[in-house]
């Protein structure tokens, strides 16, 4: 989709340049076009405005110094380093800004004798393509939101379901080193959540600026809001990984139940993936996360150690906010988790005192 609305940007801008602004030779017009439109996702109008910013630096520091240094091969490498120096102190890394800058200070050093009267259409280019490139993007091609966000979350949603399965099992077989697998792969989850948050930026400016997709806006809102909570989910599944880690090197007692509920909330996590991705309501999620904490209250009447204690602690904790992630609030959440799981014990105790 991207490579779509680089080549229609990239067309469009050359167009404009050409018949419009009367240039032969519109090279600026499209690079600012596609500069814009293959920046980050969530970047592109910040990218624009850097673009422009960038140009007018490289300007303002070429002519000031070409009036005092002249024209030749040091002096060109002393201007696009100075213009180049420049922006860094005023804008930072800002690649965009950056390349601008020493862009325009090559071509104005090299080409100023020759050419005179180069900066307003370099000025003028820059910014149609900026703009072109924000029109493809917003009006002619917008991307959709909810896409964008669920290619880039699906591999969080399919590691955190997958590693608590992990645990699950590593609970019903004794396998204390398939829980600690599964809690380094969590613990490995930093880039992929990095990459959602870039999709969630993205999404926002897409529903944002495109009026076709601001009938998405709730769904956009609605998975920030969860993504906050599944965040928290994955930190305690980690709690999860690790205390049942513990109670499996010190031979603790693992009532059935126990790895049940963890692989219930792996159930769950899937299906908020899918309930989400659909727009239909959570309920299906919702009763998994209860059936969940019921099972792991019945794992607790039935007998655990300290560090199967701490499983169903953060198992309770973790399932709060998962439902907090389809839209509970948190009151209602920890008054629903706290009662599946004493229900969940209760169901056990009225059979008679486990032993």
């Amino acid at each position: 989709m991207i490579s779509v609305q680089a080549g229609l940007a990239a067309a469009l801008a050359w167009s404009i340049g050409h018949d419009v602004l009367g240039n032969p030779a519109p090279v600026f017009a499209p690079s600012a076009a596609v500069g814009t439109i293959v920046a980050a996702l969530g970047q592109r109008a910040h990218r624009t405005v850097e673009l422009l910013l960038g140009v007018g630096l490289g300007i303002a520091t070429t002519d000031f110094l070409l009036t005092f240094l002249g024209t030749g091969f040091w002096q060109t490498g002393l201007i696009v380093g100075c213009a180049i120096l420049a922006t860094l102190l005023l804008f930072g890394r800002s690649g965009a800004a950056v390349g601008q800058a020493g862009g325009t200070a090559v071509l104005l050093a090299t080409l100023a004798p020759a050419q005179k009267d180069l900066e307003w259409p370099r000025i003028v280019e820059a910014t149609v393509g900026g703009v072109v490139g924000l029109v493809v993007v917003a009006l002619l091609l917008p991307l959709n939101p909810m896409r964008i966000l669920d290619r880039d979350a699906a591999p969080i949603f399919e590691c955190l379901a997958g590693q608590l399965r992990q645990v699950s099992a590593a609970l019903a077989t004794g396998d204390q080193r398939r829980a600690v697998g599964a809690l380094d792969a969590l613990r490995g989850m930093g880039p992929d959540l990095d990459r959602m948050h870039e999709a969630l930026s993205g999404a926002e400016e897409v529903v944002s600026l495109a009026p076709a997709r601001w009938l998405r806006r709730r769904d956009v809102e609605r998975f920030a809001r969860a993504t906050v909570h599944v965040e928290r989910v994955i930190e305690h599944s980690r709690g999860v990984a690790r205390r049942s880690a513990m109670a499996l090197q010190y031979n603790e007692p693992i009532p059935p139940d126990l790895p049940a509920s963890v692989g219930r909330l792996a159930d769950a996590v899937e299906l908020l993936r899918r309930e989400h991705r659909a727009g239909r309501p959570t309920e299906r999620t919702r009763h998994a996360v209860l059936d969940a904490v019921h099972k792991a209250g019945r794992a607790r009447a039935r007998g655990v150690d300290e560090f199967g204690d701490a499983v169903v602690t953060q198992l309770r904790t973790a399932a709060s906010d998962l439902l907090r992630a389809t839209g509970c609030d948190p009151t209602s959440a920890n008054r629903e988790v706290r009662d599946a799981v004493q229900n969940g014990e209760d169901s056990v105790r009225v059979g008679g005192t486990p032993g």
